[in-house]
């Protein structure tokens, strides 16, 4: 990101438009697309080889299946035959029917009866003894997570404390799905109870939320600065980057090239917005993290096969392309849900939709997409988890905030107004990266000047459109000219140059080299 003000580029007409940035093929993704145009040729299973980058360490993924522990037939993920991952996320752990602080396997198991009833725990050692290792995935769609159900703090602690001890592991995935990811009273229980229990082991926690090609929701970002806040260090968070609802011309047709949605385009979309918001975020709360670290804490699950959502089919082509993103990117973690539908669903016919929990509902090899993401260069669980610092006086809530929470990366010019650890600030002059409460209490000439405390009756900024007439929404898979205007979160935006796939900026002011210019006024912002 730029630090200098640059001039829009709408504003003159003989700008001259500037050739996209040349993306540069490393002979890491060179070789893995020779090594994958090879495989299909040969009308083998592609998969992600280790290759090394001469210009560099090659990135690495954890490649950590899910597995549907309580699913008939049982899945038996200790069997290297049945299972080409090293490790799996065994899920899922919710609150027991019968006693909602107590935690069981998909509220049909104790973990006693889990492990007489299904040989768990001895398949969990006899995987672990083959190399592998196990994360405890907890919530889910369906029943309730623990901290949902159980209102007793105490006890809560105490249901994770055991789960970590019984099952020995170092990593937890807490997937919150539906309702529980706006119920604010859970997430602040879960959150307390992690801190306490990952002060005691150094557990490292994932969160899996929902997303969309715009990103993690508003709720789904509150979940993450809930839990950050709270006093949990993030290993990361996991986007299901299944079931966007996007809508083909034809649903019955879904499987044709024609009509069916991109699910490696509408997938990278998702990931590429998650990783600006969690950068963001970061900021807010004090960290500064380079772009690698943040896609080093960024996971993707997909749905192998087919969604949900009867138009959206993710094949074995969108599974290698994600992996290559997860080279490329160094993702921290790829996911998929699940081993147990990584086979081909008997009598399944061409143009026909079909659900399943123990198949996938597409053409393939059984274990082909497994074999896809278990190629991944070997990855670990065991990054450095991210915590927010204890000294931060404050921070920030951008619903009850009258004007942007100040940003690190941001150019401001004279007159912009932001809020920042409860404080109304103005610019005196452009400026940025200056902390306005770092300088407020100086007597050196400082760019920011007080104009007083955020009120308890403030409220969110409301944008106001400068223009009418927009109604096209903005895709991740259409090119934009010079000039285009899309809406996105029911906002006009313009494009200042050619750009396809770049999501717009919900943080204001832009960046410099942003390729989308609001065409609203944010309140804050001087008139110029």
């Amino acid at each position: 990101m730029q630090s200098t003000l640059t001039a829009d580029p709408l504003a003159d007409p003989d700008w001259p438009e500037p050739e996209p940035p040349a993306r540069r093929l490393s002979w890491l993704r060179l070789g893995f697309v020779v090594l994958v145009v090879a495989a299909l040729a040969g009308g083998g299973t592609a998969a992600v080889v280790h290759v090394r980058d001469s210009a560099g360490t090659t990135a690495k993924s954890w490649a950590v299946p899910y597995v549907d522990v309580t699913l008939t037939p049982t899945f038996q993920f200790q069997d290297p035959d049945a299972n080409p991952a090293n490790d799996v996320a065994l899920a899922f752990v919710v609150a027991s029917p019968a006693d909602s602080c107590a935690p069981s396997w998909g509220g049909a198991y104790t973990p006693d009866e889990a492990a007489s009833s299904l040989e768990l725990d001895r398949r969990i050692s006899q995987l672990r003894a083959a190399g592998g290792n196990i994360m405890l995935s907890l919530g889910g769609l369906n029943n309730s997570e623990l901290a949902v159900a159980c209102t007793d703090q105490m006890r809560l602690t105490d249901a994770y404390r055991q789960l970590i001890k019984r099952y020995g592991v170092t990593t937890l995935d807490l997937d919150i799905e539906g309702t529980a990811v706006a119920d604010t009273a859970s997430l602040q229980r879960r959150a307390a109870a992690l801190k306490t229990v990952q002060a005691e082991t150094g557990v490292g926690v994932w969160l899996t939320l929902p997303v969309s090609p715009e990103g993690l929701t508003a709720d789904g970002l509150n979940a993450v600065s809930t839990t950050l806040q709270g006093g949990v260090s993030l290993r990361g968070v996991n986007v299901m980057t299944m079931d966007f609802n996007t809508s083909a011309a034809d649903p019955s047709a879904a499987r044709t090239s024609a009509t069916r949605p991109d699910m490696l385009d509408l997938t990278t979309s998702a990931l590429e917005a998650s990783h600006k918001q969690l950068t963001d975020l970061y900021l807010r709360l004090g960290v500064k993290l380079t772009s690698p670290e943040v896609w080093s804490r960024i996971g993707a699950t997909p749905m192998i096969g087919q969604n949900d959502v009867d138009s959206e089919s993710f094949t074995l082509a969108d599974a290698t392309g994600l992996a290559s993103f997860a080279v490329d990117k160094g993702l921290g973690r790829v996911s998929m849900w699940s081993l147990n539908r990584d086979s081909q669903c008997k009598g399944t016919f061409t143009n026909v939709v079909v659900h399943a929990n123990t198949c996938s509902g597409v053409s393939q090899d059984a274990l082909a997409f497994s074999k896809v993401f278990a190629g991944l260069p070997i990855g670990s669980s065991a990054r450095d988890s991210v915590a927010i610092p204890d000294a931060s006086p404050s921070t920030d809530d951008p619903a009850k905030s009258p004007y942007p929470i100040w940003r690190l990366t941001a150019l401001y010019i004279t007159g912009y107004k932001v809020v920042w650890h409860g404080v109304v600030y103005q610019a005196k002059w452009a400026n940025s990266g200056v902390d306005p409460a770092a300088t407020s209490n100086t007597s050196s000439p400082t760019p920011w000047a007080v104009i007083g405390p955020v009120t308890p009756t403030d409220a969110a900024p409301s944008p106001s459109p400068t223009v009418t007439g927009v109604t096209a929404k903005w895709t991740s898979a259409t090119i934009y000219a010079r000039g285009d205007r899309v809406l996105f979160s029911g906002l006009p935006y313009q494009a200042r140059w050619t750009t396809k796939g770049d999501v717009p900026s919900t943080e204001y002011p832009i960046d410099a080299d942003d390729p989308w210019q609001p065409m609203f006024a944010v309140p804050g912002e001087p008139t110029i």
